[in-house]
């Protein structure tokens, strides 16, 4: 059976913030940034890497302004940080950020409690974001969370998502990203909801960022290439997973993905056993083995050699 894959497709690394967010124990500034410069090295492209959040509720991502000023700088490079608020934003632009993620969602009460607003308070809010975002000549995206179902609402309906996608894009903003925030999407949901949010986007990117709550995160990137999508995020050895969710786990793997990738004779341009070394230095840190599989077989190899 022929299928019409792309040659190439992007992962972007959202461990620095997605993964480090979900960590208890406090991770220093040299670290994380050791660990961005392996990513770096790796080839990944894309960075996420923190939050612009109160201290207080995100003690992990206090130290953003001074992560941003110390980054590694390298052409081609793309750091961004996720916003979740006008205040978020501006910290963003005057950290010297030229990227964001603005992020909605789709669940009233994630909503509420992610960010004390309504879905229609933050939408209308996220509209003012991204025009202001623009007015800096920041490169926007713009992310819907629990689009393909909620642990406090369950079912999402997808005309909600449909026409929250459609708002945001006609705001301006240079890509969308779809979240399986809970991780309760299915290969048919993806499509189904994919096709749906192609079809009312037109030309704008669309990119997945998925969770592997429920074991599907692999099989449901599967179903995203085969809807033409050709942006994932990803999570240096699966980590991560949102504070306000009861049982959240973490995200697809960056080794994981970028070998089912590479299996099929798509290029990612990540040297995999490079993003391993990352991940078993902040599993070593953190005293923790994380979800990811190849990072593990990478680490098994290695000593293999050194024995």
């Amino acid at each position: 059976m022929r299928h019409n894959f792309p040659d190439y497709i992007l992962l972007s690394e959202v461990g620095p913030r997605d993964g480090f967010q979900f960590e208890k124990k406090l991770i220093p500034i040299d670290l994380k940034l050791d660990i961005i410069a392996g990513l770096v090295d790796a080839g990944l492209k894309k960075i996420q890497v923190t939050s612009f959040v109160l201290p207080e509720r995100v003690p992990q991502l206090a130290d953003a302004e001074t992560l941003i000023a110390r980054l590694p700088q390298k052409d081609g490079v793309d750091y961004y940080g996720l916003v979740l608020n006008m205040t978020g934003l501006e910290r963003a632009y005057s950290a010297g950020l030229g990227s964001v993620e603005i992020s909605i969602s789709c669940s009233d009460t994630h909503s509420r409690r992610n960010t004390g607003m309504s879905i229609d308070q933050a939408l209308k809010q996220g509209i003012r974001m991204i025009a202001r975002a623009r007015s800096h000549k920041m490169q926007t995206m713009a992310s819907i969370q629990c689009a393909f179902g909620c642990v406090f609402e369950g079912a999402i309906i997808e005309s909600r998502v449909v026409e929250t996608a459609r708002a945001l894009t006609a705001a301006g903003i240079d890509m969308l990203g779809l979240a399986d925030t809970t991780g309760m999407a299915n290969p048919l949901k993806i499509k189904s909801l994919v096709n749906e949010v192609k079809a009312a986007i037109g030309n704008t990117p669309l990119a997945l960022h998925l969770h592997d709550t429920r074991g599907l995160g692999l099989v449901n990137v599967m179903a995203g290439i085969e809807c033409g999508i050709n942006n994932f995020d990803t999570a240096l050895g699966g980590m991560g997973g949102c504070p306000f969710i009861p049982g959240a786990t973490g995200n697809i793997a960056t080794e994981d993905t970028a070998y089912l990738i590479e299996s099929m004779n798509i290029n990612t341009g990540i040297d995999i056993p490079c993003v391993a070394r990352c991940s078993l230095m902040m599993g070593e840190y953190l005293n923790k083995q994380f979800p990811g599989k190849i990072y593990l077989l990478e680490n098994s190899r290695f000593q293999m050699k050194t024995d």
